[in-house]
């Protein structure tokens, strides 16, 4: 038998989904609650607990809890890299007209918020490993941020690396002020004569840390799914890694494998 806090969770839910309550409608009061259900408190604040963890709700301090906002989904696939390379060689205003994000969410350039922080950093052991490369070396840490305007939080964490003295020949690629890059990293790199040959992404889950959660607007309970994505080029040199945190609650991702005919 259901618990009394699992009931009212059940008939909030129902009426949710019945749209009785819509997308940021403001629920009773948790002492009106208290009085239509005939239940304590801590009862009610277990209800509305469970339907916070499933990401039906959210509270807001001060205010109370409202139905969550449905925000706009990404879906992710792996045929997005030979797009984006089928694009890197087109003309720049060709370029403008949609980016990768725009790709995957299907929302327009004057849609999204754009944000971009160049820094230089050394190498770790870990980059120096994946780079090939001794610790210590400059590296070009890219942050990167994208929102939907009408929404609050981006669609992703972001941080990408390069090696300084390897894009270092265009000096434009290593400032920030030229994002959002038409035709993203691939034409970047185009620009200096290199051509990705294939690209390793590794796909891993974790719960995410408090700052994560807060940073992405994460419900309680939801999982960080975390992408280790490594670029080599033609001549098997790791030119560009990044690793992209990506929230489980509005993340698809799909991979598709092309297999030879017998």
């Amino acid at each position: 038998m259901a618990k009394a806090y699992e009931r009212i969770a059940d008939d909030l839910r129902d009426r949710i989904r019945a749209g009785e309550l819509g997308a940021g409608d403001r629920l009773p009061s948790e002492t009106v609650l208290v009085e239509e259900y005939n239940k304590s408190l801590p009862t009610v604040r277990q209800a509305l607990g469970l339907l916070q963890a499933e990401g039906l709700i959210e509270k807001q301090h001060g205010r109370g809890n409202f139905v969550r906002q449905p925000r706009t989904p990404i879906f992710r696939s792996n045929l997005r890299h030979q797009w984006e390379k089928d694009r890197a060689r087109e003309p720049e205003q060709q370029r403008k007209k949609t980016g990768s994000t725009e790709h995957d969410t299907g929302l327009e350039v004057n849609d999204l918020v754009f944000y971009a922080v160049y820094d230089e950093v050394e190498a770790d052991e870990e980059l120096a490993a994946i780079f090939g490369v001794p610790v210590g070396t400059t590296m070009v840490e890219r942050t990167y941020r994208t929102r939907y305007e009408a929404e609050d939080y981006p669609f992703n964490l972001v941080v990408s690396y390069l090696v300084r003295d390897m894009v270092a020949v265009n000096p434009e690629l290593l400032d920030a002020t030229n994002e959002p890059w038409p035709g993203g990293t691939q034409n970047q790199l185009f620009t200096i004569g290199i051509e990705l040959d294939r690209i390793e992404e590794r796909v891993s889950a974790r719960p995410p840390t408090a700052e994560e959660s807060e940073e992405l607007g994460l419900p309680p309970g939801t999982a960080l799914i975390v992408l280790g994505k490594t670029s080599y080029d033609t001549d098997g040199r790791v030119v560009e890694h990044s690793y992209v945190r990506l929230p489980g609650d509005r993340t698809e991702m799909t991979f598709v494998t092309n297999l030879g005919r017998w």
